[in-house]
């Protein structure tokens, strides 16, 4: 077993104990949370008797928790056990020291992480990055572009592995030391959506993998805005790329709003429905943000939070060649000997790390700093 309460040797019987309260039905997580602050353990709770339960939840929930586990029960905790016996994967309860204070201190914290990956990470400074599903190619640049600068200064990237903004902010976070984080609406041992299970893959590998959902959890509409107290919980704070008026996306700006996180928001055409929400997010109070540096100084998320992220270094000697004056791309492009995809990719990074500015035409200049 890989779960470390200190009070309890991760067992067959400790590991029931969680999972049993999990899974009690009826029994939700501000429920159980606050039994178990009354009663200290999930044995305690299983021990206490409908009576002294019904002080604290219903009848109703009380009886479910004081009756016997399920045929149902045994085949997931054999699954479970099984599952956690593979190299990687680890459940992390609420009472193991590797639970991270960050989301221990929100109105409702999981019981249980399922993790696949580096728990390592869930304790190194986070900023979330969420946006459309339905994404532009300049939205998705922008997110995988501000990622790749944030992991590059040592930000740990959280998502939601959905598709558009937060694919290309995983895909940008694992270019750099902060990696990334993937929290998913359905049981560890499913990718959703199928399209994303490369990345998913490599998340795992290089960063790490985290659900509250049970093993075997489908992938249903109500798990996806539950999890998003999650991926909110675990940063500092939440920067939206592109989301339309009614995106998901504002949802969990609006839960880290309520836990207390920053939330940043890029501005982006008045012409464009995927800017409405950001710009919406704006108007109620939301920072807006140009480049990475405005992130950490906002947030003094790392040891370089104040400095400039390490995009010249990155791009290997590209801002050597940008002159404090204008200078086209064509020029830059012979200059340097870089692929045209190459030179608009480490462009983008240095004008996000706010070194470099966009002209019209497509020149750029060197920023006095």
């Amino acid at each position: 077993m890989q779960d470390t309460d200190p009070t309890t040797a991760a067992s067959a019987d400790h590991l029931a104990h969680w999972l049993r309260l999990e899974q009690a039905s009826g029994v939700g997580c501000r429920s159980a949370n606050l039994l178990l602050q009354h009663f200290g353990s999930p044995a305690a709770i299983f021990a206490a008797g409908v009576t002294a339960l019904s002080q604290h939840v219903t009848q109703r929930q009380a009886r479910a928790l004081c009756a016997p586990p399920s045929a149902q029960f045994d085949a997931l905790l054999a699954a479970t056990q099984a599952w956690l016996a593979e190299p990687a994967h680890h459940i992390i309860t609420q009472h193991d020291p590797r639970y991270p204070n960050a989301l221990a201190n929100i109105a409702d914290p999981p019981l249980m992480l399922y993790v696949n990956g580096n728990p390592g990470l869930l304790a190194r400074p986070a900023l979330a990055i969420v946006g459309s599903r339905n994404a532009s190619t300049q939205g998705k640049a922008n997110a995988e572009g501000f990622a790749r600068a944030l992991s590059q200064a040592g930000v740990t990237i959280v998502s939601g592995l959905a598709l558009g903004i937060d694919a290309a902010a995983h895909a940008g976070a694992l270019k750099g030391e902060g990696a990334t984080i993937a929290v998913i609406g359905t049981g560890a041992d499913r990718v959703y959506p199928a399209a994303n299970r490369a990345l998913a893959r490599d998340i795992a590998e290089q960063g790490c993998i985290v659900s509250e959902y049970a093993l075997g959890t489908p992938a249903t509409s109500g798990n996806f805005p539950r999890r998003n107290r999650i991926i909110s919980g675990l940063s500092a704070g939440v920067l939206v790329v592109e989301a339309a008026a009614e995106s998901g996306s504002l949802i969990t700006a609006h839960v880290a709003a309520d836990q207390g996180r920053e939330v940043f928001a890029l501005p982006g055409s008045i012409h464009s429905a995927l800017s409405k929400g950001c710009h919406k997010l704006i108007r109620e109070g939301a920072r807006l943000v140009e480049t990475v540096d405005e992130v950490l100084e906002a947030l003094q998320l790392s040891p370089l939070a104040g400095r400039r992220p390490r995009a010249q270094q990155a791009c290997g000697g590209l801002l050597d060649h940008v002159g404090f004056d204008p200078i086209g791309f064509d020029a830059l492009a012979a200059a340097t000997g870089a692929k045209a995809s190459t030179l608009n990719s480490e462009l983008l990074l240095l004008e996000l790390a706010g070194l470099i500015e966009r002209l019209p035409g497509g020149a750029v200049q060197r920023l006095v700093r």
